[in-house]
């Protein structure tokens, strides 16, 4: 049984000029500690996948048919208090933008002791441990201290590795990660995807990356599948892909 299953996803766009069909047909899978790179250019419908599979496709948008199971569970018709503890304890999402996690008028410290509460059972000092800990395994340096500090008191890539240290907070069993290192220097890029790769690799996390970077995907993933206006249009070993593409029709 795979970690994560998508079967047949439809995404659809309601206008009033007709019905946009975003995601057509879209079957893949991600087993534990793999990352699954997905990558298209842009408008391909990459970025549209992750949000349906937690539930925070924008408005209109909707998932017309189709299924996504997470370690064999249906999780693409549950209610919104349901996904919203699927979202929270059992699925990741590091964003582009580290800002669009991370609220500037509260430290650290309380955003990701806020986010233990509310996932977990731990105790507050229990959590802010925790949270400590977690600063320490994405290579912050002194995290006692940092905790305390505002995002704005860090920079880019300090940003993005708290929202790392959020997305694995909860131990989740899957991260979807949406060009995480888009809004980074060209130096501090690859120390964030090394990073990720192996958090994943060490904790059997499943990832799906995506990206429209082919560098990040030649050295980061394990498969690779490549969308054009919506749909699959091929899926295998990232090195057979890139090295032996098959060709278009």
């Amino acid at each position: 049984m795979s970690l994560l299953e998508v079967k047949h996803l439809r995404i659809e766009y309601p206008s009033r000029h007709g019905v946009m069909a975003a995601v057509e047909d879209l079957s893949f899978n991600i087993e534990k500690g793999e990352i699954l790179g997905v990558v298209g250019e842009s408008g391909a419908g990459k970025s549209t996948i992750g949000n349906a599979v937690i539930d925070l496709l924008s408005p209109p948008g909707r998932i017309a048919s189709g299924d996504v199971y997470l370690d064999g569970e249906k999780i693409s018709d549950l209610d919104p208090a349901a996904i919203r503890a699927v979202r929270g304890r059992r699925i990741g999402f590091i964003f582009q933008d580290p800002m669009t996690s991370l609220n500037p008028l509260f430290t650290v410290e309380y955003q990701m002791v806020e986010t233990l509460l509310a996932n977990t059972g731990m105790s507050r000092e229990q959590a802010r441990k925790k949270a400590v800990s977690l600063l320490e395994a994405v290579g912050i340096p002194q995290p006692e201290l940092r905790i305390k500090q505002y995002p704005h008191q860090f920079s880019g890539g300090m940003r993005q590795r708290v929202v790392i240290a959020i997305a694995l907070s909860c131990d989740p069993e899957l991260i979807i990660a949406d060009e995480p290192t888009t809004a980074l220097d060209v130096s501090i890029q690859d120390q964030i995807l090394t990073l990720i790769r192996t958090l994943c690799k060490e904790r059997n996390v499943g990832c799906m990356l995506v990206t429209h970077d082919m560098g990040v995907v030649s050295n980061v993933t394990d498969r690779v599948a490549v969308m054009y206006r919506g749909r699959l249009v091929e899926i295998g070993p990232t090195a057979k892909v890139l090295g032996t593409p098959t060709p278009a029709v």
